[in-house]
């Protein structure tokens, strides 16, 4: 039987075997007890206007962004298209809290957040039109490429943000994630990698209620997924995502909280996902109208809508105003999906590595040769 010699794990000043290591205080860490809300409480008197107003326009975008998208798919001018619909308010205000030099790690269905964030509409769909490379320029927009596979950005997005810390520039990291992606191993070492750096990164978990069509409850039995914040040694902070302001402030406060060296937080959005999955999805088999039809009654749009109308802060003409500029861009979506993408196959071996392997050079080898059989057949057809 091996016997471990403790004296080689008292890494605690002052901790000897048999004594309890001290522990920091829990209390400042816990969550909101309850979601945090700006519409419809005396909180919004302390917003400026410009704010809020430029909040509801680009949620109004931002809808028909989604409802465009969403149609291509169905047209095939898209492969795939995951709607943030219902959850505009979370992607708006993620964009909307970075600096120029900070950094945006979306998922894959963040695709208005990276829009938000200033990156083409049209470039920002290359991925899902069927590319196999981005569309944009990640170091030119500081926004990661969308992110297929669940969580894997967090922990990119923590070690970005280490090493700008160690370089002494003030940037921050953001990671947007949905509740399925809590269940992944990613999510975990990268909380608590981010916690044990103290690196300037804060987590957007979007939780829509569903991770595909596994509800929350079979998830996590945690109170909320804010709570796993504690666990790691970080602030954790619960707001209603559908609500544009609140998301907002609460991402604010957390992405200053991190370039002033406080370290990383995890903001939890209640929000909910009013369309299915993808276009491959059928919704309607894990869940009841009745609970999409009380969520529509929670649409971010109309929330803000509603209450800035109500506070005298939104008139016919912005409401006008902003949608014509989102019937534009959808116009202007549906011109350059009309024809089909000019794609290069080969390019699918470039940027791989910076010298190539020999079995990546035979798969170039065999895809050209296929592609130029196939031209000479084609003209062997046309002759």
């Amino acid at each position: 039987m091996t016997v471990l010699d403790h004296r080689h794990h008292t890494s605690v000043p002052g901790w000897r075997p048999g004594a309890t290591a001290p522990r920091t205080d829990p209390a400042p860490l816990l969550p909101d007890a309850s979601p945090v809300r700006v519409l419809g409480t005396p909180a919004l008197e302390k917003y400026d206007p410009a704010l809020l107003r430029e909040l509801y326009r680009r949620l109004v975008v931002g809808r028909r962004y989604n409802q465009q998208a969403t149609v291509l798919t169905k047209q095939g001018r898209l492969a795939v298209y995951p709607a943030s619909t219902g959850q505009e308010a979370c992607q708006v205000a993620a964009a909307m809290v970075l600096g120029a030099g900070d950094w945006l790690f979306p998922s894959y269905r963040d695709t208005l957040a990276v829009v938000s964030r200033g990156v083409d509409p049209l470039e920002a769909l290359t991925l899902l039109r069927g590319n196999a490379h981005t569309g944009y320029d990640p170091r030119a927009t500081r926004t990661a490429p969308l992110c297929t596979p669940l969580a894997t950005q967090a922990p990119h997005a923590v070690g970005l943000a280490h090493a700008a810390r160690l370089s002494a520039e003030p940037v921050v990291a953001l990671a947007m994630l949905g509740d399925g992606g809590t269940s992944e191993g990613d999510f975990h070492e990268a909380l608590n990698f981010a916690a044990v750096l103290q690196a300037p990164v804060v987590f957007l978990v979007q939780n829509n209620g569903y991770a595909i069509s596994v509800p929350l409850t079979q998830q996590s039995a945690a109170p909320s997924l804010a709570h796993k914040a504690v666990g790691y040694g970080m602030p954790g902070r619960l707001v209603d995502g559908n609500d544009a302001p609140a998301v907002h402030a609460v991402l604010g406060e957390a992405v200053e909280r991190a370039r002033c060296g406080g370290g990383p937080t995890l903001v939890e959005a209640l929000t909910y996902r009013l369309e299915a999955h993808t276009n491959a999805d059928d919704a309607t088999r894990y869940r009841e109208d009745e609970e999409v039809a009380a969520w529509r009654e929670h649409d971010p749009v109309l929330l803000m809508e509603r209450h800035l109308r109500g506070a005298g802060l939104l008139d016919d003409l912005l409401v006008r105003q902003a949608s014509e500029e989102a019937e534009a861009l959808a116009a202007r979506m549906r011109a350059e999906f009309h024809s089909d993408a000019e794609l290069d196959p080969m390019s699918l071996f470039a940027h791989v590595y910076a010298e190539p392997t020999p079995q990546l050079r035979e798969q170039a080898a065999q895809l050209a040769a296929e592609l130029a059989a196939e031209l000479a057949a084609e003209a062997e057809v046309q002759h």
